[in-house]
C-alpha cells in the first residue's frame, strides 16, 4: 500500500472487511433457522487484544503480541495479515508514523512472503522522510510482486522527484493507440474473471466476452482516455457487483473539465428528470421543470445508456438511480460524448433551450435532508411510545472502533427499554455496509431465537472460523416491542446481510425501496491497473453469504411497504419514508 493515493490504501484494507465472515445453513422463508453442522467459535482478534494496552509503548505491545502467540496461539487469530495491516494504517493516518513502522515491521516478520507488507513499510518510511529505506522496501515489494504498480510508481517518484505527477485532469484528452486499448480490454476481462470469485454469476461467459469484443471494435487511434474509461466502466459494471468498480464516478468527475459538465442539477424520480437547481441558468430554467430531452436524446433513452455503466448488486436499479442523481452532471456528458453545448427540451415547452455553460465546480448532491450527521443517532418522539435509531454505517470493527458502536447500541437499548418504548424504528438508509460485528451486535437485541449469521465464507488465506459462523443468542435485555425498518437503494454490503436476516426472521415491518444489496455479497477489493492506459479499478475477491439463502441473489431486499419521495417532497424537504413509518407505528397503539 502507499500513502500517496490514500483512497487505494483504504480500498486494499478497509473494503476487505465490508462483508467478512460466514458458514452455516438456513432453511425457510420466514423464521426457522437450523444448522447441519456444529458451529465453531472463531478465534479472537489479536489486534483487539493488543489494543487493550494502547497506553503502552509500541515496543511493549509487540512484545506482548509475541508472548500471546507463544502461550495462546489457539485462542487468538495470528493468521490475519489484513487485520494487522489495518491496525498499522490506523496509526499512520493518525500521524503516529514511528509506531506504524514498527507494526509494519512486525507484519513483514510474521508474513515474510507478503509483498504488501514491504509496500506498507515503504509507504511509512516515505512519510517519515526516509527515502532510502522507503526505496529499499518498495523495491523488495516489487521484486516479490511484479504486478505491484503502486510500488513501481513510488520507486519512479523517489528516483525522479523532478518529474511532475500526472493528474487525472491531464489524462482526460490523452490518446493511446487502438491496439493498446484493445490489449487493455483483454487484460480487463481476464483480470475480472481471474480475481472475482463470482464474475459469471449474473452474466454468461459468452455475453461477457461479446461485450469486450464490442468495446474493442469501438476504440480507434483517436479514442481519448476519458472515452476509453467510459467503455471500461460498462465492462466492469456487467459483473453486477457493488464491490467491483472504478470509484463510483469520482475519477470521471475529477477528469471532466468544468465547462463540459451538464450545467443543471437534476433528480430522477419515477423515470422523470426534474431540475432541482438551475445554477447559472436561473431565470431561463425553473426548479421542478421536467426535462424531456437533452441534445435530441429523450431522457428514457439517455438513462438506458447510462445505467449499464453504473455498478450495482445483481439487477438492483434503485442503487443506479441514487448514483445517477448524485453524479448526473458527470454521467450525462460521458453518455453524450462530451458535447461543447447542451440544448434541452422541457416537457412544458416544445422549443429547445440552449443552456449556458457550467461555471466552476458544484459539489455532487445526494439527499441531504435526513441523514444522521453523527452516523449513530437516537431520537424519542413526542408520543413517548416511539423511538428512531439511525444506523448510517456499520463501519465499526473489533480491531478499531467497535467499542463506539457497542456503547451507542447498549446505551440506546437501555434507554429504550427503560422508557417502555412500544415502537422502535431502525433507520439503515444511506448505510453502505461495514463490519459483521456491528450487524450481529444489533441483531442480538432484536431476535427472539438463536441464529447463525453466515452460511458461506470464502476468501484467500482463511484457515479458521471467522466471526459470524457460530450461533448467537439474543441478549437478555433484548427489545420486545414492535420493530420497523427503513431502507433504501444505497444500503450495500453488510446492510444487505443485516436486512436479509431481518426479512427471513420476520423481525418487523420494512418500509422504503428495494435495498441495494442482499444476503449474497462478493466483497473485499483488489486494486488493479491496466498496462497501457494505467486505468485503475477495484475487483471483489471474496464471497460472504448470510443464512438467509431462501432469498433471491439477483434482487435487493424488498420492503413490505414501498415508499419513496416525490419530487415535491424532495424540494420541500419532507422525509416521506419516515413520516409513513411513524404513522404506521402509531396505528398499532
Amino acid at each position: 500500500m502507499t500513502f500517496m493515493p490514500k483512497i487505494f490504501a483504504v480500498a486494499k484494507v478497509l473494503f476487505l472487511f465490508c462483508c467478512f465472515g460466514l458458514s452455516s445453513c438456513l432453511h425457510n422463508k420466514a423464521t426457522k433457522i437450523s444448522t447441519n453442522q456444529e458451529t465453531i467459535a472463531p478465534k479472537k482478534s489479536i489486534v483487539q487484544k493488543i489494543k487493550e494496552r494502547s497506553h503502552l509503548p509500541v515496543g511493549e505491545r509487540i512484545a506482548w503480541y509475541h508472548e500471546l502467540k507463544k502461550e495462546n496461539s489457539g485462542e487468538y487469530n495470528f493468521e490475519n495479515e489484513d487485520e494487522l495491516t489495518m491496525y498499522g494504517y490506523s496509526m499512520l493516518w493518525e500521524n503516529k508514523v514511528t509506531e506504524a513502522i514498527e507494526i509494519f515491521k512486525l507484519i513483514a516478520l510474521e508474513f515474510p512472503n507478503s509483498a504488501n507488507a514491504y509496500d506498507s513499510l515503504g509507504e511509512a518510511y516515505l512519510k517519515n522522510g526516509d527515502t532510502e529505506l522507503s526505496l529499499k522496501n518498495y523495491e523488495k515489494s516489487l521484486a516479490m510482486n511484479p504486478d505491484n504498480f503502486n510500488a513501481e510508481d513510488q520507486i519512479e517518484r523517489i528516483k525522479h522527484p523532478e518529474k511532475p505527477i500526472e493528474k487525472l485532469a491531464d489524462k482526460f484528452a490523452r490518446v493511446f493507440s487502438a491496439n493498446q486499448y484493445r490489449q487493455d480490454l483483454d487484460q480487463l476481462g481476464e483480470t475480472l474473471l481471474k480475481v472475482h470469485p463470482n464474475a459469471l454469476k449474473f452474466i454468461s461467459q459468452k455475453d461477457f466476452w461479446n461485450l469486450i469484443e464490442q468495446k474493442k471494435s469501438m476504440v480507434t487511434d483517436g479514442t481519448t482516455f476519458a472515452e476509453f474509461a467510459w467503455h471500461c466502466s460498462e465492462v466492469i459494471a456487467s459483473i453486477h457487483c457493488s464491490h467491483t468498480e472504478m470509484g463510483r464516478f469520482a475519477i470521471e468527475n475529477e477528469m471532466l473539465p468544468a465547462r463540459l459538465k451538464f450545467p443543471l442539477l437534476t433528480r430522477l424520480v419515477d423515470g422523470k428528470l426534474y431540475v432541482i437547481d438551475a445554477l447559472d441558468n436561473a431565470g431561463t430554467i425553473n426548479t421542478k421543470d421536467e426535462i424531456w430531452s437533452i441534445n435530441g436524446v429523450v431522457v428514457s433513452q439517455l438513462i438506458d445508456e447510462i445505467y449499464p455503466h453504473i455498478t450495482a448488486q445483481g439487477f438492483v436499479k434503485t442503487t443506479k438511480r441514487h448514483v445517477f442523481n448524485m453524479w448526473s452532471r458527470v454521467l450525462i456528458p460521458y453518455a453524450l460524448g462530451f458535447p461543447e453545448t447542451y440544448s434541452i427540451v422541457l416537457k412544458s415547452k416544445s422549443t429547445p433551450i440552449t443552456l449556458n455553460k457550467a461555471i466552476g465546480e458544484v459539489k455532487p448532491r445526494s439527499n441531504p435532508i435526513f441523514r444522521c450527521n453523527d452516523g449513530l443517532c437516537l431520537e424519542f418522539l413526542d408520543d413517548q411510545k416511539t423511538a428512531v435509531m439511525s444506523i448510517t454505517s456499520f463501519v465499526y470493527y473489533r480491531f478499531n472502533n467497535f467499542d463506539v458502536f457497542k456503547a451507542f447500541v447498549d446505551k440506546s437499548m437501555a434507554e429504550i427499554n427503560g422508557k417502555g418504548i412500544k415502537n422502535l424504528i431502525i433507520d439503515v438508509r444511506w448505510n453502505g455496509g461495514g463490519s459483521q460485528s456491528a450487524s450481529i451486535h444489533l441483531l442480538r437485541y432484536l431476535v427472539k431465537k438463536p441464529f447463525v449469521y453466515y452460511s458461506r465464507s470464502e476468501f484467500e488465506g482463511k484457515t479458521s472460523a471467522t466471526e459470524g459462523e457460530e450461533e448467537f443468542t439474543p441478549f437478555e435485555n433484548r427489545y420486545n416491542g414492535k420493530l420497523y425498518f427503513m431502507m433504501d437503494g444505497l444500503g450495500n454490503s453488510t446492510t444487505g446481510h443485516f436486512m436479509s436476516l431481518v426479512k427471513v426472521l420476520n423481525l418487523g415491518t420494512i418500509v422504503g425501496e428495494e435495498l441495494g444489496s442482499n444476503q449474497f455479497c462478493s466483497a473485499g477489493q483488489k486494486v488493479c491497473r491496466l498496462k497501457h492506459s494505467k486505468l485503475e479499478y477495484y475487483v471483489a475477491n471474496n464471497t460472504h453469504v448470510t443464512t438467509a439463502t431462501s432469498l433471491p441473489d439477483e434482487t435487493g431486499i424488498f420492503p413490505d411497504h414501498f415508499v419513496s419521495q416525490s419530487i415535491d417532497d424532495y424540494l420541500q424537504g419532507l422525509d416521506t419514508v419516515k413520516e409513513f413509518t411513524i404513522n404506521l407505528a402509531k396505528k398499532q397503539y
